[in-house]
């Protein structure tokens, strides 16, 4: 299990400092890529593997057009 704690988080560039919509993603060393609210970190994050990360993203871009 990887200790989100000890990760480097990144702020997604669509999130803003006015209380928008606010993610985060992490690299874990296994591999798998982890995502939370970086308004409710404490709330935990969802791990997923590098296949359904892409397959996440390619969801959320059509879900944008």
């Amino acid at each position: 299990m990887e200790n989100p704690a000890l990760t480097t988080w990144k702020k997604s560039s669509y999130s803003n400092s006015n209380g928008g919509d606010c993610v985060e993603v992490a690299l874990f060393p296994a591999g798998d890529v982890g995502l939370r609210d970086s308004k409710h970190p404490g709330d935990g994050h969802l791990t997923l593997s590098p296949d359904a990360f892409r397959a996440f993203l390619g969801t959320v871009r059509r879900a944008d057009r």
